[in-house]
């Protein structure tokens, strides 16, 4: 954690491991730091399949349910690699007195927009319930589209402009 870039490597490559890389490694800000984990895909990404499933049920696409496994799968492998807390060091190997927690770490998907839920002449509300409720029901990991992380930091922006 001495490097500023986001992807990070979160288990090393051996013979027995192919090693797990997160888009994003970062940390909160407050009193006590704890570790966050970003998963990024493109903002075209698909996040229903294109035909109900039942009836107005759609199921998540493919490219979302690999997304949510490998996320889990990535912070799974960091609870039992990096343990509950990192000391930080600089980069000559000097602890700087930071440490970092990692328990139970939150974890976004930034995947996909609520564009595809557009239809001609308003929402499709079939689609966007079955997202919703995929998303909803998913734990320990928060599904934000590139749309609505849009409107946040513009708010964010705006809200301390003033």
């Amino acid at each position: 954690m001495t490097t500023k870039k986001l992807e990070q490597v979160v288990q090393g490559y051996s013979i027995a491991d192919i090693g797990k890389r997160v888009d994003a490694l970062m940390k909160t800000r407050g009193i006590i730091s704890n570790l966050c984990f970003v998963e990024i895909k493109t903002h075209t990404t698909s996040l229903l399949e294109n035909t109900a499933y039942r009836s107005g049920c759609y199921a998540p696409s493919r490219e979302l349910c690999g997304a949510v496994a490998q996320i889990q799968g990535t912070v799974q492998q960091a609870i039992k690699r990096i343990s509950n807390k990192l000391s930080i060091k600089d980069s000559k190997g000097n602890p700087t007195g930071e440490e970092v927690y990692n328990y139970q770490p939150k974890s976004f998907l930034v995947i996909g927009s609520l564009e595809e839920f557009k239809a001609e002449h308003g929402i499709n509300e079939d689609k966007l319930r079955s997202f919703e409720l995929y998303r909803r029901n998913i734990q320990n990991i928060e599904i934000i589209t590139f749309d609505e992380l849009y409107e946040r930091a513009k708010f964010i922006v705006e809200y301390n402009s003033n």
